[in-house]
């Protein structure tokens, strides 16, 4: 199976800032449905499954709901209008996210902003390897949570005691992760062979400035 072409993810994340900061100070619903419209086509094109998108969405609808509630009742003027603007910004900024999110990994991400834009080494490889202890941190905090029942103390998400005695363990992580990255010639300021730049995707800076030229008709002549 062909893997299908799809926007650098640092380019992509220039883009859909840009995108948010439009509708933010805007008040055109038409604006907010395209911005939703491309990012789920977007997403059927990367093969991204439905089940994932549904979710995005079931997870903002509560949210969502509440947004509409306070603008219908609460908001002067139209309110119609207002929740409908309010409640479809908030499923633009959700679906551009997912866009993003659900295409790409925050390793592809991080390296391909530090190509591009040139982030500090020490910023994105630390980043990198903090992201990389996600699933021991959940370990932890379940190993946490299963001795103090022994002892008959209960730990929920909530408790302050079960973060606590992560960031203890955190703090001994961060040590032995020091120690790894110098361990594998990783010096803070220090360069570093990197991989030569490739030119910008040309095409794909064209795509996505016509697709902000179609939203900026859309605002200021629709």
């Amino acid at each position: 199976m062909t893997q299908r072409a799809q926007f650098e993810p640092a380019l992509f994340l220039g883009f859909i800032l840009i995108f948010s900061l439009e509708i933010a100070f805007t008040l055109k619903i038409n604006a907010n449905l395209f911005l939703i419209g491309f990012s789920l086509i977007y997403m059927l094109w990367q093969s991204v499954s439905l089940h994932k998108i549904l979710w995005a969405f079931i997870i903002i609808t509560p949210l969502a709901f509440g947004t509409w509630c306070s603008f219908w009742f609460f908001s002067q003027g139209d309110r119609l209008f207002n929740a409908t603007l309010y409640v479809t910004r908030l499923f633009a900024y959700v679906s551009m996210g997912a866009a993003l999110t659900l295409t790409t990994t925050p390793k592809a991400l991080l390296q391909n902003a530090h190509q591009r834009f040139h982030l500090s080494n020490t910023f994105v490889y630390g980043l990198i390897a903090a992201l990389n202890l996600l699933s021991q941190v959940q370990s932890q905090l379940k190993t946490i949570q299963y001795a103090a029942a022994l002892r008959g103390i209960k730990y929920h998400l909530w408790s302050p005691q079960l973060y606590f005695k992560a960031l203890v363990n955190a703090g001994r992580w961060s040590e032995h992760l020091a120690d790894a990255m110098h361990a594998h010639g990783f010096t803070e300021g220090a360069p570093r062979t990197e991989v030569p730049n490739s030119p910008w995707p040309l095409l794909q800076i064209v795509m996505l400035s016509t697709i902000l030229i179609l939203v900026n008709i859309i605002i200021f002549w629709s």
